[in-house]
């Protein structure tokens, strides 16, 4: 798909329709809104597009290329807001699905918001996103088995402080 898009930009349509669906869950985890994570999907897009010809097929493939670049999207939007703060919906929404009540998903949010930068990226790529170690490592310019012990200790903490067995 990224040669045909490299010769034909209308071809890119299918790299959106493929991959729109994670680039936007795990945005909307890093946000406030669905506004906000639209704004920053388009962005995305638009950046891949006019990036096409430096994506490499190596590494964690297109998905991590694009979330890649959508969370560069969304750190710059951060830095022009001055430090804004960001959610987890995603991974909450999934917390309510599964017995959660809504304070317990506050307190989730909350715990997730308090992780270390990188275990709070690795914990939003798993579980919002959907990746795989290989896939976060690429993200976050990490090994394969550092990204796995960053989920592994994301998931330590936020058991511990949860009090889950």
């Amino acid at each position: 798909m990224a040669h045909a898009a490299r010769l034909d930009p209308t071809a890119f349509a299918a790299i959106y329709e493929r991959h729109r669906a994670p680039v936007y869950r795990y945005l909307r985890s890093r946000t406030t809104s669905d506004d906000e994570a639209g704004d920053l999907c388009a962005t995305t897009f638009e950046r891949a597009l006019a990036a096409i010809d430096r994506f490499r097929p190596s590494g964690g493939g297109m998905l991590a290329w694009l979330l890649r670049i959508a969370r560069n999207a969304h750190l710059d939007a951060l830095r022009r807001r001055e430090r804004g703060t960001s959610s987890v919906d995603s991974v909450i929404e999934s917390a309510d699905r599964s017995h959660a009540g809504p304070e317990d998903a506050a307190v989730l949010r909350s715990l997730i918001d308090d992780l270390p930068v990188t275990q709070r990226d690795a914990i939003q790529l798993r579980f919002a996103a959907g990746l795989t170690a290989r896939e976060i490592g690429v993200v976050l310019g990490l090994s394969e088995r550092a990204a796995q012990k960053q989920v592994e200790r994301a998931l330590s903490a936020l058991k511990e402080a949860y009090h889950v067995d």
